[in-house]
């Protein structure tokens, strides 16, 4: 600035200390207002409003259960078409029609039913399979029979072993089934076993399968003799027969913990068709290979001569109520009717060519039989053997078992197929 033509510096009059306080003044102001914006921002205080919530992570969609696949049933067929029937009547009086023709990867040696409407086919013993069916004659599964011996404490047989069903018999109860092997198929077992076998000539011990079924798995292997045939449980559930065509003896078997007990020689060529008392001690068996039944004390593990039915006698049933026991003599052609008791043969009939396997209805009225070589079924009335009906089947019938469900008679023919036939109604006169 110039004054009167002097310069002049003209300095502030403020101290340097109060410069200073300024200075850290406006620098505090700065870090408030920066300290109160944040906070806005943090507690969501903007314009006096409550900001919007951050938005909550979403959670993991939760994990799909892995769907348990159902084991398919094969739908039951459609019934054929049936001829005229009348009411429902006893079994004696009532007339066979057929209603179902069962086909397809079938080759059964034979085919019985459980008390609870389950039946059950054994294939021919190449196929390897047993066939479960609902009695409508829907197809519940197909059991292979193959088997890892050494999961049963079976030693000897390393690796898979198969085996060749026959025959079987249902528990009581209908939740087991037990399947006689006629042959079994891997290391450590030697040729398969023949009809024409004699005993000591070396043929393999078999084993007996016991098969659940509602899961349709065997969960028991039980050895037994050389090439068993039939096999039967007691009434009271508690022990399995089996007999054992080339070792010519019957196995017994506890059937709860499926251990062999008793191997009782029976002292004729091929036995076969077992029946059991009403008290589950006394068994009765076919020996085939002669013209004998033989009754088997199983407690005291005696074989006593029964009777003598016919040449060659293949099947035996009992009466509902026990008192009398019916056989078939394969090589007769013929039906014995005993009395159980004492063994005294009340009445034999012929019937038509080979008669093989036999069942009875559940009233005990009416039996009935499959002719192999005439390829047919004679119904038999029990009181006097009379013949009340007869009706052809596919060739070569060689199993059959009475449904009691369905009151219904299922034929097994070697051809490869299975025959029901309703047996509920009397016929149209």
């Amino acid at each position: 600035m110039r004054t009167g033509g002097k310069h002049r510096l003209v300095v502030r009059q403020d101290a340097v200390f109060v410069r200073r306080r300024r200075i850290a003044l406006l620098a505090v102001v700065g870090i408030l207002t920066v300290v109160v914006l944040g906070s806005t921002k943090v507690f969501g205080l903007v314009g006096g409003e409550p900001a919007e919530a951050a938005p909550a992570p979403k959670p993991a969609p939760a994990a799909k259960p892995t769907p348990t696949k159902a084991k398919p049933t094969i739908p039951a067929p459609k019934p054929s078409p049936a001829e005229a029937q009348g009411d429902p009547g006893p079994s004696e009086k009532t007339a066979m029609v057929q209603v179902l023709r069962l086909t397809g990867g079938l080759t059964p040696k034979s085919v019985v039913a459980s008390s609870t409407g389950q039946v059950f086919a054994q294939n021919m013993m190449y196929t390897h399979t047993m066939v479960a069916f609902r009695a409508d004659g829907a197809r519940l599964a197909t059991i292979g029979d193959s088997v890892d011996l050494s999961k049963f404490g079976i030693e000897g047989h390393p690796g898979v072993s198969k085996g060749s069903p026959v025959e079987v018999a249902f528990t009581p109860d209908g939740r087991y089934a037990w399947v006689s092997n006629y042959s079994m198929y891997g290391k450590g077992f030697g040729p398969e076993g023949l009809d024409s076998c004699t005993k000591g000539d070396g043929t393999s011990p078999s084993t007996v399968y016991r098969v659940d079924t509602t899961t349709h798995k065997i969960d028991k292997v039980t050895p037994v003799g050389a090439v068993p045939k039939y096999v039967a449980v007691t009434r009271d559930g508690k022990r399995v027969l089996v007999t054992n065509w080339c070792s010519m003896d019957l196995s017994v078997i506890d059937a709860s913990s499926g251990e062999e007990t008793a191997r009782i020689p029976l002292g004729g060529d091929n036995p076969r068709g077992i029946a059991v008392s009403p008290d589950s001690r006394q068994a009765y068996v076919a020996v085939m290979g002669s013209d004998r039944v033989v009754r088997v004390d199983l407690d005291a593990r005696k074989v006593y001569d029964y009777a003598r039915t016919g040449d060659g006698p293949r099947h035996i049933v009992e009466s509902p109520d026990g008192k009398y026991l019916y056989v078939t003599n394969n090589n007769d052609n013929t039906v014995s009717k005993l009395d159980r008791e004492s063994g005294q043969i009340l009445k034999v009939v012929r019937v038509g060519k080979e008669p093989r396997s036999m069942t009875i209805s559940p009233d005990g009225a009416a039996i009935y039989t499959v002719n192999y070589s005439s390829s047919s079924v004679t119904k038999l009335r029990t009181s006097d053997l009379a013949v009340v009906d007869e009706v052809r089947t596919d060739q070569h019938p060689i199993g059959i078992t009475y449904e009691p469900t369905k009151k219904a008679v299922w034929v097994a023919c070697y051809g490869g197929s299975i025959l029901v036939f309703d047996d509920s109604r009397l016929p149209v006169t």
